[in-house]
This record gives structure tokens, C-alpha cells and sequence, in this order.
């Protein structure tokens, strides 16, 4: 046990120090997103402030959290892909810029006291609200891009962390495309006149939106932590199918 605890801790900083340059950025990117968020949690819980409403700190530290995982996942996951080395580099810098717009402008807003998304007051919040929603159009494009990718034959990688890999995508397409709806749900009502009920209803989704995005981390992480173990590729390969299918069970029960 003791050896295969200290073949861990080698695996994981070896994916920091061996990547390529755009892995280890993204890396240290979702690092800072991951303590940015931590960050906000800290200042939530100290000042006792309310985890509910478009105003509330909830929103930088759920968006530092989740998007500085999913960026690392994504970094992690993306290096087990076929893909050239360009077209490596431009999705995943691109998704990088993304994760740090999304949680920055968030961010900025949370602290300027006014919602982030669905806010069309002034200029500079119509500009931000836009931004968002484009941000969250690229990460869906590159997303998909990715998904198509893992289903590329490489006999390179187990076959259990393949399989982990592509229901790890698939759930988060689900997860981004249930995001894009829910903002598409909340623009359409800014529009109609009625901001009010864009806040009130246009985060209905934000449970199984979680849920499906994670996916990507949860499924290959097991891959890889069974990947000490000694059992055969095909009883990993079996515990990852039966694993997904109660990821999904939990997904369409908070669905």
C-alpha cells in the first residue's frame, strides 16, 4: 500500500514537470483559479454573507473552483488525446483564455456589487454579460472538438481509461450544453423586459449542470487510480462501465 501511495505522488508530479508548455500553463492557471476560489469561500464563510441571490461571493468561488478543476482535467485528459501538436496548443490555450475570462469577469462583478450574467444596465455590464456568453460558446466548441478527438483510435492508452475518457467528454457536452441553455433561458427573458425572473429561474439548471461537468474529472481519475492497482484491463475497464452508469443514474436524478 505504502508503495502504491508513493507511485501516486511520482505520477502526479511528474504531469506537472513533464508536460508540454501548455499543459504546465494551464496548470498553473487552474491553480490560481482553484485558490481564487478557496479565496472567496474563506471571505463567504468569515463574513457570513449569503450563499443565495446574483450578488452573493457563491458565484467567484463556485466558477474558481469548478473552472480551475476542469481546466486542469481538461489539460491532463487533452495530453492522452491524438492530436497534433498545433492544434493541441490552440485548443487548449484558447480554453485556457476562457476558463480565466469566465471566472474573472464573475469575479469583477461579484465585487462590484451587480449580477454577472443577464445584466444589460449600462454598457460596460452589457459588454461583460456578452462576453460571458461567448466564452461559454467557445468552451462548448472546443469541448466538442475534444470529444470527437478522444473517439480517435490510440492503443497507446488502456482501454479503461479510454472508455474513462469518452463518457468523461460525453457527460461534459451534456454539462456545457445544459449551461448554454440555461444562459440562452436567461437572455431570452432579459430581452422579453422581465430581468427579474432571468435571476429568479435561469440557474434552474445549475444542479445537473455541475453534476454532468464533472464527469470528466471523476470517471478518468479513477482510470488512473486503478491503473496501481493489479487487477486486469478488463476488470478496470468493467468497474469504470459500472461506475459511469451510476454517474448517470445520479445525473438524471438531480436532473
Amino acid at each position: 500500500m505504502q508503495d502504491q501511495v508513493r507511485s501516486i505522488a511520482v505520477s502526479s508530479a511528474s504531469f506537472r514537470r513533464s508536460g508540454r508548455r501548455v499543459e504546465r500553463v494551464a496548470y498553473v492557471v487552474g491553480a490560481v483559479l482553484l485558490s481564487s476560489g478557496l479565496i472567496h469561500l474563506v471571505i463567504l464563510a468569515v463574513s457570513g454573507g449569503s450563499w443565495y441571490g446574483p450578488l452573493s461571493l457563491r458565484k467567484p468561488t463556485t466558477f474558481g473552483l469548478s473552472f480551475g478543476l476542469t481546466l486542469i482535467t481538461i489539460a491532463w485528459v487533452a495530453s492522452l488525446l491524438r492530436l497534433s501538436e498545433r492544434l493541441r496548443t490552440v485548443l487548449l490555450g484558447l480554453f485556457t483564455l476562457a476558463c480565466t475570462v469566465e471566472t474573472s469577469l464573475v469575479t469583477l462583478q461579484a465585487w462590484r456589487g451587480v449580477p454577472s450574467h443577464f445584466n444589460l444596465d449600462t454598457t460596460f455590464d452589457g459588454l461583460v454579460a456578452r462576453t460571458l456568453a461567448a466564452g461559454g460558446m467557445m468552451l462548448v466548441v472546443i469541448i466538442v472538438a475534444l470529444t470527437f478527438a478522444s473517439f480517435r483510435a490510440n492503443p497507446a492508452v488502456p482501454i479503461s481509461m479510454r472508455l474513462a475518457i469518452r463518457i468523461g467528454f460525453i457527460s461534459l457536452v451534456g454539462g456545457v450544453l445544459v449551461g448554454a441553455l440555461m444562459i440562452a433561458k436567461g437572455m431570452r427573458l432579459v430581452f422579453a423586459g422581465n430581468p427579474q425572473a432571468a435571476y429568479a429561474t435561469g440557474g434552474s439548471l445549475k444542479a445537473i449542470h455541475a453534476v454532468a461537468l464533472h464527469g470528466i474529472l471523476v470517471l478518468p481519475g479513477l482510470a488512473w487510480l486503478l491503473s496501481f492497482t493489479d487487477w486486469s484491463e478488463r476488470s478496470r475497464a468493467r468497474t469504470i462501465l459500472i461506475v459511469a452508469a451510476g454517474y448517470a443514474a445520479l445525473a438524471l436524478a438531480v436532473a
